[in-house]
């Protein structure tokens, strides 16, 4: 077993374990740290994938401003237990009968798999060749994109400016 099969493993378990946190954990702002967990190891498997750009797109959009808007939501609700309405008894015991069908649904389909599967590494997810494709063949819609993104930014400066 090579290191980076050991890499990939350490990840995958960072990856699962974390996101079973985010679901079972009552607080939601350690939900949301733990998903944040779960992005970087998520950022780690594409880094093994040779997909650098992918990896910094993850952890800047994801784990950076998303997560950062879904913990002022979470702390703007100012969620309580004692205002939280109980949920059904039945309702629980149908969301534990359809998720446990779903993983025996995905436990079929891994057994029918190859166990044997090697990752082939290419040079497809490098910014260097994302960087000369957008630079040669999409250069316009490329550009035509920047300037859509400056007028917004430009329209939303002017709406939020207030008239004197």
């Amino acid at each position: 077993m090579g290191l980076t099969q050991i890499v990939f493993w350490i990840l995958t378990a960072i990856a699962v374990g974390s996101a079973l946190m985010v679901i079972t954990r009552k607080n939601p702002v350690h939900s949301v740290l733990y998903l944040v967990v779960t992005f970087f190891a998520i950022s780690g498997h594409y880094i093994l994938l040779n997909a650098q750009f992918l990896a910094i797109v993850n952890i800047i959009v994801y784990a950076g401003a998303i997560m950062v808007l879904f913990l002022f939501v979470v702390m703007l609700m100012n969620l309580n237990v004692a205002v939280e309405p109980q949920k059904n008894k039945l309702l629980q015991f149908a969301g534990v009968i359809s998720g446990g069908g779903v993983f025996l649904v995905l436990i079929a389909a891994l057994s029918k798999t190859s166990a044997n599967v090697q990752m082939q590494v290419g040079d497809y997810g490098l910014i260097k060749n994302l960087g000369h494709l957008l630079f040669t063949d999409y250069v316009v819609p490329f550009e035509i994109s920047s300037v859509l993104f400056l007028s917004a930014m430009i329209g939303a400066v002017v709406i939020s400016k207030r008239e004197h």
